[in-house]
């Protein structure tokens, strides 16, 4: 048992044996060093600040772009958000109760930020595109708003907000824009290349002053590494911490974390390195093609659509049935194996499609399909698992009582 547990949350990037090796090598070779202090350890320095330009090319940035490495996703989200609620203390005195505009899609990492750094997010609803109305977006803003964002793409549904057009109102309106890519910023530049449709979302866009994108998503680097890019030094200023009334000495830091995993950042550097453009374009051609095969499979089955139009590597199979409880599907699928990840409003199940998936995927559509037959009409399934869970749920009008059962929940999780 222990060693089928080990085997099943092993770290693993994806991409390869071979690519596992090299990046598990460096992180080893590293693991004791701290990038706290980047002049006692030269080497994570230089590791830091390559990675950092290779993902500012990646994203079509100039030689004013710079950032750092972080944790992962929620780190580089909470260093932009920490980062323009300081620049507007500094810049807008006179802004009492900051508020940032962002779709309902956006991550919770936001709110997370929003709750630790004290300002508000107003969000935008989304339309039947999954994508927030520019005019309802732009009515949104006050004069307490000191940043707009978006997601390339949003995790909910693999839908590029609308960022060029944002961007317009964000240059207008002379305020900073964050494009939250952690999940997409390392695979949309090379799904543009190979020449499927892709709207501008980076540093290409005017209006974009900072962009965050995980290295330990398709980036194949190991668990946790991510870079928030800012367009250039003025920006980036305003992450930095520093104090020089300690006794200990003068302290400075780029980003939350005090301590800073030297391995980490060594594999990150590597993956990129070893994996390459031309390693990059071969597993987004390969994934491409895999999700695109899942995509219309689903859409071939009774009762199942894909929701929106996604343009990445993931997408969330929703139901045009009302026979057809989605939820129900996802139980279903479980008795038989697989792994599903539900979401609501609507309800939905979230695929993200990995390298692994590509050999498994004419089974997973088969799958779908018969567990489609058994599930449609079968009112007495919805009454059962995580479908009659996530039916009460939605039916609770007060959303804090699930937020405290949430707390609970995790209260108890982590219970010794």
């Amino acid at each position: 048992m222990q060693q089928k547990a080990h085997d099943l949350f092993a770290e693993k990037t994806g991409a390869g044996a071979d690519h596992d090796q090299v990046v598990r090598l460096f992180h080893h070779a590293f693991m004791h060093e701290n990038a706290l202090n980047p002049a006692i350890f030269p080497s994570l320095r230089r590791f830091e600040t390559e990675t950092i330009a290779m993902t500012a090319a990646m994203l079509n940035g100039d030689d004013q772009v710079v950032g750092s490495l972080t944790s992962g996703g929620t780190e580089s989200i909470l260093m932009a958000m920490k980062t323009y609620r300081d620049r507007a203390r500094k810049l807008f005195p006179q802004i009492k109760n900051p508020e940032m505009v962002a779709p309902i899609t956006i991550h919770p990492a936001h709110e997370k930020a929003a709750h630790y750094f004290g300002f508000t997010i107003v969000h935008v609803p989304v339309g039947k595109d999954f994508k927030p109305d520019i005019d309802a977006y732009e009515e949104a803003i006050t004069p307490r708003t000191i940043a707009l964002l978006c997601s390339a793409p949003q995790y909910c549904q693999g839908i590029v907000d609308p960022i060029e057009q944002i961007s317009e109102i964000a240059v207008r309106r002379c305020l900073p824009m964050h494009v939250d890519a952690c999940f997409g910023g390392f695979m949309l530049p090379w799904v543009e290349k190979l020449g499927y449709p892709m709207p501008k979302f980076d540093f290409r866009v005017p209006g974009v002053t900072s962009i965050s994108a995980d290295i330990h998503k398709y980036g194949y680097g190991a668990k946790g590494a991510s870079v928030v890019l800012y367009r250039n030094e003025d920006i980036r200023r305003y992450q930095i911490f520093a104090y020089s009334q300690w006794p200990g000495g003068l302290f400075g830091s780029p980003s939350m974390a005090g301590t800073r995993p030297g391995g980490n950042i060594a594999a990150a550097w590597v993956a990129l390195k070893a994996m390459g453009q031309d390693g990059y374009m071969k597993m987004a051609k390969q994934l491409m093609e895999t999700t695109v095969l899942l995509k219309d499979a689903i859409n071939a089955i009774p009762g199942l659509c894909i929701l929106g139009k996604p343009q990445m590597t993931s997408f969330s199979i929703g139901s045009n049935d009302p026979e057809m409880n989605i939820l129900a599907l996802a139980d279903v699928m479980e008795e038989t194996g697989w792994k599903m990840e539900r979401q609501q409003l609507p309800d939905s199940l979230h695929c993200s499609i990995m390298p692994h998936h590509t050999a498994i995927a004419d089974q997973l559509i088969a799958d779908l399909t018969n567990a489609a037959k058994r599930v449609k009409g079968n009112k007495e399934l919805a009454k059962k698992g995580t479908a009659a869970m996530y039916g009460m749920v939605g039916q609770i009008p007060d959303k804090s009582l699930i937020d405290d059962f949430i707390v609970n929940f995790f209260s108890e999780m982590y219970k010794a």
